[in-house]
């Protein structure tokens, strides 16, 4: 049998409550957990430094950055999964749900959630064989429902094992994200790099595209789910309405509502509401929306997602925490936990025996402007040193 790996002076996050205490592995699994030290050959000194559960990430743009760095640069696909691997269990997590979106509305040739998918596929699979990732990757597919093409994109997503979650889109300006038009072309213009005669062009089109493909492409994908069991996610959300029309098709993941009121009514339906960790970090919304902090003053935040920055996940549960809104158990929960049994994942996401030992040792450290910040100084998987 391999021998333990034991941490000593830990600050052990529970559940439930903080301890000061040691944390014994055995092969992959938490095997003990005690209030006194333990001895063994393998045993490392956190030096009172926080132990976590490893992070749980169900929505990240990341990979599709390193893919497309600046608008129509395309980069390697090999080169650019290893560099947003690298950064994910940098930023703690060990688990995580690469967001990859199909369809797109855009006319032009290089638009990547336009494009086939299969060359990424192929390559997360070579690398996995090939002991190459350090975190484990799965899949969540980003719908883009009014887009003509769609379905056609989804299909090498199609009964892959790595597909874990489906989440229905609707960026049409107007309505939901883009209620409000000028964010909407500050957004299109800036990161997308979009003219503003291309911006009017798309936005002349946007509504006959919803009303031809939106509501056919909406109860596929709400087929396919139930037929496989895969989680259900809606996306922005605005009205009670929205969301009910969301926990009728079996949502069970409600992404980023735009208003206190969806929220509110998700909670009443039991659904997981999901809030970007930048939106926590910026103060609020970059779109003009509710704030997620304002969520959590309400008890309506169950998950933090980093979306677009990786860092900002731990950093973020940290500073709800550190702002009083919520206990340190519970903004931990909210990246590791809950994302965690969202998504089917039962064998992870909490210091628990007999869970997988998906661990982060992290210490609090003072920046020289006074404020604290969560640096991660190791990360294991599996019981396995990765970082």
């Amino acid at each position: 049998m391999t021998a333990a790996l034991i941490f000593n002076n830990a600050r052990l996050v529970l559940p439930g409550e903080v301890v000061a205490g040691s944390l014994v592995v055995q092969g992959s699994q938490i095997a003990a957990m005690t209030d006194t030290p333990s001895s063994g050959a393998n045993s490392l000194d956190l030096q009172g430094d926080y132990l976590l559960p490893g992070l749980v990430e169900v929505h990240t743009d990341n990979f599709e950055r390193h893919l497309m760095p600046r608008p129509k640069v395309h980069w390697p696909v090999l080169p650019a999964l290893l560099a947003h691997d690298a950064e994910i269990v940098a930023a703690g997590i060990t688990t995580v749900l690469d967001a990859l979106g199909v369809g797109d509305a855009d006319s032009e040739a290089d638009s990547l959630r336009g494009g086939s998918w299969q060359e990424v596929l192929q390559t997360l699979d070579y690398c996995t064989q090939q002991n190459l990732l350090r975190a484990e990757h799965h899949l969540h597919i980003r719908c883009e429902l009014p887009a003509a093409n769609t379905i056609d994109l989804f299909a090498p997503f199609h009964g892959h094992p790595r597909l874990a979650m489906i989440s229905l889109m609707d960026h049409t300006p107007g309505q939901r994200q883009w209620g409000n038009i000028e964010h909407a072309r500050t957004y299109f213009t800036g990161k997308k790099g979009w003219s503003l005669d291309k911006f009017e062009r798309q936005l002349a089109q946007a509504a006959e595209l919803q009303a031809r493909y939106a509501n056919p492409h909406r109860s596929y994908f709400v087929d396919y789910c139930r037929q496989l069991g895969i989680a259900l996610a809606s996306h922005d959300d605005t009205t009670m309405a929205h969301v009910q029309e969301a926990s009728s098709d079996g949502v069970n993941i409600v992404e980023f509502p735009t208003t206190l009121a969806a929220a509110q009514m998700a909670r009443e339906l039991r659904l997981s509401t999901v809030m970007g960790a930048p939106n926590v970090m910026r103060g609020g919304s970059h779109s003009g929306n509710v704030a997620a902090s304002e969520l959590a003053r309400h008890g309506l935040l169950d998950i933090l997602s980093s979306d677009y920055v990786p860092a900002s996940l731990l950093t973020a549960a940290m500073r709800l925490y550190q702002d009083g809104l919520t206990s340190l158990p519970q903004a931990i929960a909210m990246i590791s936990l809950q994302p965690a049994r969202a998504v089917g994942l039962h064998d992870r996401g909490a210091l628990q025996i007999g869970l997988r030992a998906d661990l982060l040792q992290v210490r609090m450290v003072s920046s020289p402007n006074g404020s604290t910040h969560a640096v991660v100084r190791a990360v294991w998987r599996g019981g396995e040193r990765v970082l």
